[in-house]
């Protein structure tokens, strides 16, 4: 253990993956930061991860958040951090505290209250005076968790220190002192970090791309390393532009991979990305997949993302946000902070939600089985990072059955079609060549195939279909998804192979030693499909946002007139419509935006911070910007139909604001913008402004390819505002099960309910 001190029952962790009561898990975590999602929204967000398949939420806790002056230190309302793993917990999820002091997160100081940046100590290291004022804000902390640690699984120490062994030991000390406890403590190991020996988990992330590059920078290396597989999983970049601007020195000449005592582990998957202003990364849901997929391949124990779930800063005349005024080498959005991220700010659920779930949903049925499974890479491999011929695969084999990864896709520099794939493993019982005939790999593959894999007695030796998930059952149905462009086939043991036909209807294979049915889902599907867990592993359809609670039951989510659910159901062999009621359809409408003021001029530049563009200051954005009126329905203040406002736009800062008071912002990327309503704090009879800043056609700005091309072609300064429209979200659950009571003949209670036997109560 990264821990004998606070030792959980039940709870183990070895040299490659983590065992609750003796059997191998694979955790997915999610970041969620409570100090920036409202309070009323906690218990939707933590559901919204839970149907995405994370089983462990992790959240920095930001000191300048709880504690703007000295001797104040607050932990009400949405800072109730006690309050929160209490809801994380019922929600059945396991909880991280990362509790820094200094955590970054693209906060102001890196998460240090003003006082404290200010104070006269050599913060981050051991000097007295800096563990002085640690030791009175971790009492405070531990304080207001109280006995709750009994229910976290992790503790972050600090974030991305990287030369200071002894300094995380003795936050280690300070934080047990405090009341702190955990199973395992953990610290950031990128960049070769030198952490203290048996004492924390060594935690790594993979960015695909990042804001905080320079605007002229090329696509890194370090980027591009995260769409390979690879046993190497060090990042040297993330970080690195803090380090620089602080003068603080990364570890030299350490190892890239991991301990041998620990688990290949992540915190810091990219969930999606922030945008800084001078850089303005915009991932897709494929960008993000990828290197989620990859990790997986070269052995991942853990697989954590950083963000999961969007959110917006506290308000504050000074901003909460890393700025080039307060030193650091980025200037953030004020306000909102929704890094592309599965969830965003507004709580809405983007693409790559879908894309993440599909891996996680493998992972919860055929975790226990991939942890056992170390990852290895074939004889033939990418020659480096520039290599765009040689495909990329890995397997994960316990020796005598496993699964074989594939991933062919990069942003930036595309991949064309892989043409006569055909794989050969070896294991223990001889060499495997798979399949019968070569496949051509589509670009935008994410392939997890089954070798030698057994359920219900009968081995499948290959599929060219990817494994989804396990369902139960007397007969038990392995469900596969179709990749696109690859025609699905499989072989049992040494019989021929079968051409396999997507649908929704499963195919019964039966052998001397058992017997299985093989659903293949149509790779149309692949959006649409959720497990329940909960209801054992219950498998569903629908294109709408589903949630459950602890029990398994069903609500609906979704801005369209109409919602569907099919559920599978493997006795009957089919999917069948669940009824889901009652449902109000929701209400949309396109909102008139009133010109208030126009636009001016703008400089090409506001100023520079080392080299990369500055932000407008406040003075500048009022001087130049765009005002308009928005006209919004009567309904759309109603917070039963917590209404989404969709604004297409086209410029460089966009700012909202509710009777004058700015209430989230945004840095222009090309992509549309959300707000939700209820969560900016609009009511009946409110004005709601929108502020837009033009972009001089000569910025220096990076955006990417599609928005650099609107820009170049407007002269001399760009500013659209293309549509707004608001939605209203309709919500529907599935109805509980009916129980109806009656007596026998002889007097006895009988109860029927429609989701059970008939049971006769004692």
């Amino acid at each position: 253990m990264s821990n004998t001190e606070d030792v959980r029952p039940g709870l183990s962790l070895t040299n490659r993956y983590l065992t609750r009561n003796g059997v191998p898990v694979i955790p997915v975590s999610g970041e969620m930061h409570y100090s920036r999602v409202p309070r009323h929204r906690w218990a939707e967000r933590l559901r919204q991860m839970k149907a995405g398949g994370v089983t462990v939420v992790a959240s920095y806790v930001f000191w300048l958040h709880h504690s703007p002056a000295p001797g104040e230190c607050r932990f009400d309302g949405n800072l109730d951090v006690g309050a929160f793993v209490d809801l994380a917990v019922e929600t059945g999820l396991e909880v991280v505290l990362r509790i820094g002091p200094w955590v970054h997160a693209e906060s102001r100081n890196g998460g240090f209250p003003d006082w404290v940046q200010r104070a006269p100590v050599r913060h981050r290291t051991d000097d007295p005076g800096y563990l002085e004022l640690v030791a009175d804000w971790f009492g405070r902390l531990g304080a207001a968790v109280g006995d709750r640690f009994g229910k976290v699984l992790g503790i972050q120490l600090e974030n991305e220190l990287y030369t200071q062994p002894g300094h995380l030991r003795t936050l280690k000390r300070m934080a047990r002192e405090a009341g702190m406890a955990a199973p395992i403590w953990t610290a950031t190991a990128w960049d070769s970090a030198e952490l203290p020996e048996e004492e924390v988990l060594p935690l790594y992330g993979g960015y695909g791309d990042g804001f905080w590059v320079d605007a002229d920078a090329p696509w890194a290396p370090n980027f591009r390393d995260h769409y390979f597989f690879s046993h190497v999983w060090d990042d040297p970049g993330i970080g690195a532009d803090v380090r620089r601007a602080q003068n603080i020195e990364a570890a030299k000449g350490g190892p890239r991979t991991p301990s041998d005592l620990f688990p290949a582990a992540t915190c810091e998957l990219a969930g999606g990305m922030a945008t800084a202003y001078h850089r303005r990364p915009r991932p897709s849901a494929l960008d993000v997949a990828t290197i989620a997929h990859c990790k997986i391949g070269n052995g991942s124990a853990w697989q954590g993302y950083y963000m999961y779930t969007g959110g917006t800063n506290p308000s504050s005349p000074e901003g909460m946000q890393e700025s080039h005024a307060t030193g650091y080498p980025n200037d953030l959005p004020r306000l909102g902070y929704d890094f592309h991220a599965p969830i965003g700010e507004a709580g809405a659920l983007a693409p790559s939600h879908a894309e993440l779930r599909r891996q996680h949903i493998f992972l919860s049925a055929f975790g226990d089985r991939l942890a056992e499974m170390p990852s290895s890479l074939p004889d033939v491999r990418p020659n480096g990072v520039e290599d765009s011929e040689t495909l990329r695969w890995a397997l994960r084999s316990d020796g005598r059955s496993g699964f074989l990864f594939v991933a062919w896709h990069q942003p930036h520099v595309p991949l064309d079609t892989y043409r006569g794939a055909r794989f050969r493993v070896v294991l223990e019982e001889g060499a495997l060549e798979f399949p019968a005939e070569p496949v051509d790999i589509p670009a935008g593959t994410l392939a997890r195939w089954p070798v030698n894999l057994t359920a219900g007695g009968v081995r499948i030796a290959w599929a060219t279909a990817s494994a989804l998930t396990l369902l139960p059952g007397a007969v038990p149905t392995l469900v596969l998804l179709a990749d696109a462009g690859i025609s699905p086939s499989l072989a049992v043991s040494d019989q021929a192979p079968i051409a396999l036909v997507p649908g929704l209807a499963p195919v019964r294979l039966e052998t001397a030693t058992g017997a299985l049915d093989v659903l293949v889902l149509p790779a149309e599907t692949a959006g649409s499909v959720w497990v329940c867990a909960e209801a054992g592993r219950r498998l569903l359809l629908s294109d709408d946002e589903l949630q459950w609670d602890a029990a398994g039951r069903l609500s609906v989510k979704t801005g369209r007139a109409t919602a569907a659910v099919r559920a599978y159901d493997p006795a009957a062999r089919t999917f069948t419509d669940l009824a889901i009621g009652p449902w109000r359809a929701p209400l949309a409408a396109e909102v008139r935006a009133v010109e208030l003021r126009a636009a001016t001029a703008v400089p090409a530049r506001y100023g520079e911070h080392d080299g990369r563009p500055s932000a407008p200051g406040r003075a500048a954005f009022d001087e130049h910007a765009a005002v308009y009126r928005l006209q919004l329905p009567d309904w759309a203040a109603d917070p039963e139909h917590d209404a989404l406002l969709r604004i297409d736009w086209a410029g460089d800062v966009a700012e909202l604001r509710v009777d004058g008071v700015p209430v989230t912002d945004r840095f222009w990327d090309g992509s549309h913008w959300l707000v939700n309503l209820v969560d900016a704090g609009y009511r009946a009879g409110a004005e709601v402004t929108l502020h837009l800043l033009p972009l001089a056609t000569v910025s220096r700005v990076s955006v990417p390819e599609d928005a650099r091309d609107r820009l170049v072609a407007a002269d001399p300064q760009l500013l659209a505002l293309d549509a707004i429209r608001v939605t209203g979200r309709g919500v529907a659950t599935e109805p509980e099960p009916v129980q109806r009571v009656g007596r026998t003949a002889d007097g006895r209670v009988i109860v029927h309910s429609d989701d059970t036997e008939p049971f006769v109560a004692r």
